[in-house]
């Protein structure tokens, strides 16, 4: 089974406290390798998911794994690099997180590191979509955020909620809590000592697993 080493969180965990390009030049070789390890892991999460996503089949590790460079052309905050490494596994690859819920995994050290999925914060007609879906089929939602692995692996879902109702929805709607909603989220905090053990690439497929009938449900539009 792929493993995290030990090293990939060192490196992350160096890069917090030198997040400079002179150091990342001089660290490079230690960048690519906790690269490398961590698009191996993704490529095998990706050709276990495909055994029951099949919509994702074919898709690349590399087409998943987001960059180490910050874009910070807009942010105050300008920290060059990332200090995690993170992948969203969805139909397309990461360029369409913003059209499709997929699998989200985030490998920090801090104890930081999640998996996590779903959809985060949709555009508007994506979201109205979930929204009708949820108005006419609320009680299958319900089902799915309260089957027992789902609710194991994940608890709650979770997402900024407007304060009122949205607009054409009453706020007398049964399902009012869920339509208010701006995104739809599952995550559970992965421990640094469970990313580096043994276990960690099971309980990722499991995760994705429970979270399946969620992006099923999401992606239904």
């Amino acid at each position: 089974m792929p493993q995290f080493s030990q090293s990939t969180l060192d490196f992350l965990s160096d890069l917090n406290y030198n997040n400079e390009r002179d150091w990342f030049r001089n660290n490079r070789k230690r960048y690519d390798a906790a690269r490398t390890e961590f698009e191996f892991f993704i490529q095998a999460v990706i050709d276990r998911i495909v055994e029951f996503d099949t919509i994702l089949k074919g898709l690349e590790a590399k087409s998943c794994v987001y960059r180490i460079n910050r874009d910070i052309r807009f942010s105050p905050d300008k920290t060059i690099y990332k200090t995690h490494l993170g992948a969203f596994i969805v139909r397309g690859g990461r360029k369409n997180g913003d059209r499709f819920a997929g699998y989200y995994i985030h490998v920090e050290p801090g104890n930081n590191s999640m998996i996590a999925g779903g959809a985060y914060m949709p555009p508007m007609p994506w979201l109205t979509a979930i929204r009708n879906n949820i108005d006419e089929k609320g009680e299958a939602f319900l089902k799915i955020l309260g089957n027992k692995e789902f609710r194991a692996v994940f608890g709650e879902i979770e997402g900024e909620k407007l304060k009122g109702a949205p607009k054409g929805f009453s706020k007398e709607n049964k399902y009012i809590d869920l339509l208010r909603m701006k995104s739809y989220l599952a995550s559970i905090s992965i421990s640094d000592k469970d990313v580096s053990g043994p276990d960690f690439f099971d309980f990722t497929i499991r995760a994705c697993k429970a979270m399946k009938p969620l992006n099923d449900f999401l992606n239904d539009y």
